[in-house]
């Protein structure tokens, strides 16, 4: 039920003060010719009507979430409570720099962090997630190219395994994507010395990859890069792997972006604002979007970089994101944050050696902090598809992982427990997904019109994409 539904004409759940502001008419172009459709509704309506959809809706806050490659973690509420502070909600973007001297220090202070753990030179936060980010370097790598008068890079080499977003990030800027082929799971480093040419500008490579599985001939392939004169980038969706193991401009990388939202908490995706930002070696810096801050003396103060791509974003970016990430990190520490790579490849692990013994892992072995499955088996001999065991995984009040994707792996799931889940919550879905795939078994149309407990069955994801419906009509 919604809340006009609900609506009874006469009630109300609001009584407003007389307004002390002397009589001011509007000329009749800005006025109303009908009253807003609004619900009258009373206070017990509308807090019971809101407390009942949040009842229904899942979140991160009432359990796991193990979408592979996405890292949705729970996120400690300091963080939340840091980005509501006075000082940080009621600055306005246009002040004088003068007068906001402490954001701009947090700023300042938090991408010397983040090119400390990523091993880069300088980096800017203006992104607003992590697509943005790649979009952001891409532009480097063209401007980069551009200036240096070398107009033949058209090329972007960018691996069958990879995100979505990375080729269409490449393309948005006008490169032509050429797709490097998989040998085990990790780059065809032969396939990558074949597609190597002058007309590369740039490889895109995430480290570990999709798959969980760290890109072991890393340093090899930022060599090859290299002696062509390509430029090598890094999707940083996967850094909450390796923090404080191993730094990518250590790997070679050029160019790096960052997924605030994931690695350094704060809710993503429906949850939440995203920050992607990007960092990048010192033969790229000038190239950074501008305003960029630096410390001046005792002042901090704002610049444009000497050959900046421009703006890419309003203002500064996601600028409470910012501060959450900032908190995040100094309250982790270096310590802390290596833990949390520990914790999360060990998760990873332990829940893919339950997993394994009733579904396929089509590259086994030692996994990172995310590993793939496979129900191939299980549609093969039942009917049963990976969709159908998402679904029906959601009747037993857990949300299912990352379905399909990468495109490799045929009937994929992929799973990340991420490192703020215990023993207990995975031995838990483990034990659930393992009762789904029994039932696929013993009694197919269970999971084919799954899922049967929740408030909204299966939608047509299609027309809700084509023909989405945004308001409300009596």
């Amino acid at each position: 039920m919604t809340i006009f539904e609900r609506s009874k004409k006469g009630r109300k759940a609001y009584r407003l003060p007389e307004s002390d502001i002397p009589e001011y008419s509007l000329p009749n172009r800005f006025l109303r010719r009908t009253p807003p459709e609004l619900p009258e509704v009373s206070e017990p309506d509308v807090v019971r009507h809101y407390t009942d959809l949040a009842r229904k809706n899942y979140s991160v806050d009432r359990g796991i979430y193990p979408l592979g490659s996405c890292t949705m973690k729970y996120n400690p509420k300091l963080n939340e409570k840091a980005a509501n502070l006075e000082g940080f909600r009621e600055i306005h973007p246009y002040q004088p720099a003068e007068t906001v001297q402490g954001s701009l220090r947090l700023m300042y202070e938090l991408k010397e962090m983040l090119c400390e753990i990523t091993g880069m030179d300088d980096m800017t936060l203006q992104p607003a997630a992590g697509a943005h980010g790649e979009l952001t370097g891409m532009l480097i790598v063209r401007e980069y190219f551009k200036s240096r008068g070398d107009t033949g890079r058209k090329k972007v080499l960018v691996p069958d395994s990879a995100h979505g977003t990375n080729p269409a990030s490449a393309s948005m800027v006008g490169f032509e994507v050429v797709e490097i082929k998989s040998k085990n799971g990790m780059v065809d480093v032969e396939d990558l010395r074949k597609l190597l040419d002058e007309e590369v500008a740039a490889v895109m490579l995430t480290n570990p990859n999709t798959l969980g599985l760290f890109e072991k001939d890393i340093l090899k392939i930022a060599e090859m890069t290299h002696e062509c004169g390509a430029l090598l980038y890094y999707d940083g969706a996967n850094l909450n792997a390796i923090m404080g193991k191993v730094k990518p401009g250590d790997m070679g990388f050029d160019i790096v972006h960052l997924n605030l939202h994931k690695t350094f908490s704060t809710p993503h995706g429906m949850g939440g604002p995203g920050s992607g930002p990007v960092g990048v070696k010192k033969h790229l810096v000038d190239f950074l979007p501008f305003p960029q801050v630096r410390k001046n003396g005792e002042l901090y103060e704002l610049f444009v970089p000497e050959k900046t791509i421009g703006r890419v974003r309003s203002f500064f970016g996601n600028f409470p994101v910012l501060v959450k990430a900032y908190t995040y990190i100094l309250t982790m520490g270096r310590d802390g944050l290596e833990r949390v790579s520990e914790m999360a490849v060990l998760n990873a692990n332990y829940l893919k050696k339950k997993i394994e013994k009733f579904l396929e892992i089509p590259y086994n072995g030692f996994c990172m902090h995310e590993f793939v499955a496979s129900a191939e088996k299980v549609f093969r001999e039942t009917g049963v598809r990976t969709l159908d065991i998402a679904k029906r995984i959601l009747d037993f009040g857990v949300h299912p992982p990352t379905v399909y994707f990468p495109l490799i792996v045929l009937e994929a799931l992929m799973i990340e427990p991420t490192e703020t889940e215990n023993k207990e919550t995975l031995d838990k879905y483990a034990e659930i997904l393992e009762r789904v795939v029994k039932e696929a078994y013993e009694n197919p149309d269970v999971l084919k019109n799954a899922p049967h407990n929740t408030p909204v069955r299966r939608v047509d994801e299609v027309l809700a994409s084509k023909k989405p419906v945004f308001r409300w009509r009596g």
